[in-house]
């Protein structure tokens, strides 16, 4: 029987692994289909939400800390999807936080506090929130 740490890293491996194979216009798609198109620019730290669109469409490419943002925040959803499920997830990354002073996963990643939307995530893996 796996230990719930041993179960937490391996989602967390997995989180990466599936991440790092995504493409900018995959990233971009999950994004806007999961959350928005809005919500994927408000990651994004872009003002023009139809860019996420073109972006998904492969018409042109985020600059690096868009991609940086989008890559996080794709990361810090499968990490919960895989412990838990996407309804869940998305709830979370839209909900308010204590951990991230009652931001959501998804303002804090936008403002690019990245470690900390993750270690938000695994405490709530871990049931500590």
């Amino acid at each position: 029987m796996q230990t719930q740490r041993e179960t937490s890293a391996e989602a967390e491996g997995r989180a990466l692994r599936t991440t790092t194979e995504l493409r900018p216009d995959q990233m971009a798609q999950l994004l806007q289909d999961t959350f928005s198109q809005r919500v994927a620019a408000l990651i994004a730290g872009i003002e023009d939400p139809k860019q996420v669109g073109r972006w998904a469409r492969s018409q042109n490419t985020p600059r690096i800390d868009s991609e940086n943002r989008m890559r996080a925040a794709c990361q810090v959803f499968a990490f919960i999807s895989d412990c838990e499920n996407q309804h869940i997830a998305r709830a979370w990354m839209l909900g308010m936080n204590p951990q991230l002073d009652d931001d959501s996963p998804i303002e804090a990643i936008a403002e690019g506090r990245f470690k900390e939307a993750m270690a938000a995530a695994r405490s709530f893996q871990r049931g500590d929130l």
